[in-house]
């Protein structure tokens, strides 16, 4: 192998351990050892470290025995007359670097708590987030199992200037990567080329900057680790099992631009053990290993052709979407916002009415590719204007059903959205649109919008309808007469869907996106049972079949009734047994304490017994705080995430709370006694009407949240003072 990589590898590693024994010696001088440590947010500890050696850094005593393991790691330095046969030291250097790198960054978390700004998007002058806690894992590791994020990309360095670094990111984000941003190159970093061209940085956008030194890089792997952990079941302490997961299912890549300095080359052979290579402008020897070869060191390659080299050679596969429209697009766009004095156009939002429609209309009244813009467009209005607006998207063809209306109405929201410049809220009458002045001075105007649904939906959904036109309104009487018919539309969808049962159905749905992160997890979707992640419904699935007969979502035969009360069926249960890989051979829809259904991760939310209340507790992933389970989500979702079934613990959407089969085995929303008051304030409305209906119309306001405690002493008090249910029923446990 190339003596240079190796030998650089290991000074570097040399290096991080040495800078990571400094701190410990030098913050150990003041504390007494019991100090707790590590990243905020999360159950993983330090990830690296906790998933390869199965070691949790929670005190600063924590970090001897880390220390000491990095010590062993490290290989003998390279004299000039030495040969190195052998990839393994180079690769035990790397992991050297790495728990080296986390036993720093957390050292400069518990010095300068400032350093990182802890939050989704750069605050205020500091442009660093550092370490993704679990809240933002869980969010956004929706979008890698649902296939709208093919993988990610770890740069560091610069580029040699900010054009270039603009026509990086550009492809890259058409690409629909994330970008994971550290480590300038002499006094250069990216995150800072990209933000004074005015780039929107953050994980809104999918441009990350975790920190500007090479020890932050370690952010990036810790995030693989904790995909592996949190969804792939894997056990920490696993390092096989880890890097094996690692390899087949985190499709990433290491890109260094500048030169590689000697901690580079071992944050290099760190990414080698995760199976991510690593692809570089500099003039550096390449490295290949195994038989056939596979490429692991992939160097001096031109910029214009780094993204394309380095996808290729993770074999990672996307696809770049043509869409008429004079902007960039992508979902790395869906992000964005558009504020303040960049606003040309503003529509919808309380400003003024907006909706938007899908409706059916007879093949004859439709010509495919009409676009109409009835009112003003963008052009007849002067910067910072304000309009009503009307999206009514009128489809025909023999596949399309009415209820097939809402699942593409659904789509107008995040179609939009991809238009870069273009920020969009909302849907139906509750709809808000911004355009910025940049992307009108490109060109995009509100014709676009319909020329972009019409592309968009016929690739998505072609197969369920055969022709498709959009009509944009913009004057006042008009959109004041569609926002009429529109809410009669509405609300004749759901009661129609509303009025679907279980019971009544004998096909349910399954959707197995999970299953590239979570292997044993199955998702079961039934009309009374939305998908754990909040994003299927049962309509969602059946069109989704229509649309790929051979995709994840497949109907399910129900079957013979085992248990009526639990939600078990035959049919059902030899799904999930094949579907699993026999490591699953039923579950309960309707139980949290009998067998409940499997989860893998990405669930909105998590119900948990609270046995001295004899209730249940349910807390949501944007919640980070205590709960009266003793655990926080996040380490409630890694106990019971993976694809396990756990008894008195669940995982479900948000919208299912309000669902009438929602724990009915157990007493449903009657055994609900706490849940964090912001989740409370979301789905007040549904949730009174169930609560109403079984006759408790101020059940909500006798659920505790974190106002009144987070402990089962604390929250008990406050359900006997209000009269809960719960304390009525018979014991759960």
């Amino acid at each position: 192998m190339s003596r240079i990589i190796a030998a650089g590898a290991i000074r570097g590693a040399y290096r991080f351990v040495e800078e990571a024994e400094t701190a410990w010696q030098r913050i150990n001088s003041s504390c007494n050892g019991s100090e707790l440590i590590g990243f905020p947010n999360t159950a993983y500890y330090l990830p690296v470290i906790y998933g390869v050696m199965g070691h949790k850094v929670e005190q600063l005593n924590d970090m001897v025995a880390v220390l000491q393991r990095c010590r062993k790691l490290l290989p003998p330095l390279l004299a000039d007359d030495m040969e190195l046969n052998s990839l393994q030291p180079v690769l035990d250097a790397g992991i050297a670097a790495l728990f080296a790198a986390e036993i720093t960054e957390a050292i400069d978390y518990y010095e300068n708590p400032q350093s990182y700004t802890g939050t989704e998007t750069p605050a205020g002058d500091n442009l660093w987030l550092g370490a993704a806690d679990d809240v933002i894992l869980r969010k956004r590791g929706v979008e890698f199992v649902d296939g709208s994020v093919p993988g990610f990309a770890a740069i560091l360095g610069a580029a040699p200037d900010k054009a270039t670094a603009t026509e990086i990111t550009a492809e890259l984000q058409q690409r629909n990567l994330y970008v994971f941003l550290s480590a300038g190159d002499k006094n250069q970093n990216f995150a800072q080329q990209l933000e004074s061209t005015g780039h929107q940085l953050g994980w809104p956008t999918r441009l990350v900057p975790f920190g500007p030194g090479a020890a932050a890089t370690v952010f990036t792997f810790g995030f693989a680790t904790r995909v592996a952990l949190s969804f792939g079941n894997v056990k920490p302490g696993n390092a096989k099992d880890l890097f094996a997961y690692t390899q087949e299912r985190v499709p990433a890549f290491v890109m260094a631009l500048g030169e590689v300095t000697d901690k580079w080359y071992a944050l290099a052979a760190g990414a080698l053990n995760f199976g991510f290579p690593v692809i570089t402008d500099s003039k550096i020897p390449g490295l290949s290993a195994g038989d056939p070869p596979t490429e692991l060191v992939v160097s001096n390659v031109p910029h214009d052709k780094i993204v394309s080299r380095s996808v290729d050679v993770r074999g990672i596969k996307t696809v770049i979407t043509d869409v008429p429209v004079p902007v960039a697009y992508g979902p790395a766009f869906e992000g964005e916002r558009v504020r303040g004095e960049n606003i040309y156009l503003e529509c919808g939002g309380g400003r003024t009415a907006m909706l938007e429609w899908v409706t059916s209309r007879p093949g004859e009244d439709i010509v495919d590719g009409k676009v109409s813009v009835i009112g003003p467009e963008i052009t007849d209005t002067p910067p910072g204007s304000k309009l009503p607006l009307g999206i009514v998207v009128e489809v025909s063809g023999r596949q399309m059903q009415e209820d097939y209306e809402p699942i593409l109405e659904r789509q107008v929201h995040h179609l939009i959205n991809y238009a870069q410049g273009v920020m969009h809220i909302g849907q139906r009458d509750m709809a808000w649109l911004r355009v910025s002045k940049d992307a009108v001075a490109k060109g995009f105007r509100l014709e676009h919008i319909g020329l972009l649904l019409h592309a968009k939906l016929h690739q998505d959904f072609g197969r369920i309808f055969e022709k498709l036109q959009v009509k944009l309104f913009t004057w006042e009487t008009d959109v004041a007469e569609l926002l009429h018919q529109a809410k009669a539309a509405y609300a004749a969808r759901d009661a129609r869907i509303e009025g679907m049962t279980d019971e009544t159905t004998d096909i349910f749905y399954s959707c197995l996106l999970c299953q590239s992160f979570a292997p044993s997890h199955v998702c079961v979707i039934s009309p009374e049972r939305t998908g754990l992640c909040g994003s299927y419904n049962w309509m969602d699935c059946k069109a989704s079949f229509e649309i790929n007969p051979t995709g994840p979502n497949q109907p399910v035969t129900k079957g013979a009734t085992i248990d009526a009360r639990l939600g078990q069926w035959q049919g059902v249960n030899d799904f999930v047994f094949k579907a699993s890989r026999g490591n699953i051979d039923h579950y309960n829809f309707y139980s949290i304490i009998s067998d409940p259904m499997t989860a893998c991760g990405c669930m909105e939310c998590i119900s948990a017994v609270v046995p001295l209340c004899n209730g249940v507790m349910t807390v949501n992933r944007e919640h980070s705080g205590m709960t009266p389970s003793g655990m926080k989500f996040t380490t409630l979702a890694g106990t019971i995430g993976g694809g396990v079934t756990t008894p008195g613990f669940v995982g479900h959407s948000k919208y299912n709370m309000t669902q009438r089969k929602f724990l009915s085995a157990e007493g449903g929303l009657k055994r609900l006694v706490w849940m964090p008051k912001a989740l409370k304030e979301e789905i007040a409305d549904r949730f009174n009407e169930r609560a109403a209906e079984i006759g408790i119309p101020d059940l909500l306001n006798r659920i505790a949240d974190e106002t009144v405690g987070v402990t089962e002493e604390d929250i008990l008090e406050y359900l006997t003072e209000n009269n809960h249910p719960a304390l009525t029923l018979e014991p759960l446990i």
